[in-house]
């Protein structure tokens, strides 16, 4: 059984990478790819990284992108318009660290990609 993907775009590349390491603490059956900084590993994000997290992380239960900033968002959008699937989300207003790992326990559960991303969404509710 597959799992939601999972990428987690930052203008950081540490910024996701320890994202990523606090999830994997518990949790190993989800595919968590990483899109952060440029092409040249500087402050800032990039397309094309995110266009290939989205390809890595892929599956048929879908892509989630969470984000940190605004044109993060920006970009992460763009990737999804000129992505060949169409069952990618963009989390739009749930915070990077604990989206991503409230998001990261529900994929490994089996849940949908809806119910990840309401979930992620509902994450501060608590």
């Amino acid at each position: 059984m597959s799992n939601v993907g999972i990428v987690l775009i930052s203008h950081s590349p540490k910024v996701v990478e320890g994202i990523k390491d606090i999830i994997r603490q518990v949790i190993h059956n989800v595919p968590i790819e990483l899109a952060g900084g440029t092409e040249d590993d500087e402050i800032g994000t990039s397309v094309d990284k995110i266009q290939q997290a989205i390809n890595r992380a892929h599956n048929e239960k879908g892509v989630l992108l969470l984000f940190d900033l605004g044109s993060a968002m920006m970009n992460a959008e763009l990737a999804v318009e000129l992505s060949d699937y169409d069952n990618i989300k963009v989390a739009e207003n749930v915070p990077l660290l604990e989206g991503a790992y409230v998001a990261a326990v529900e994929s490994g559960l089996g849940k949908s990609i809806d119910e990840v991303l309401e979930s992620a969404k509902a994450c501060l509710d608590l």
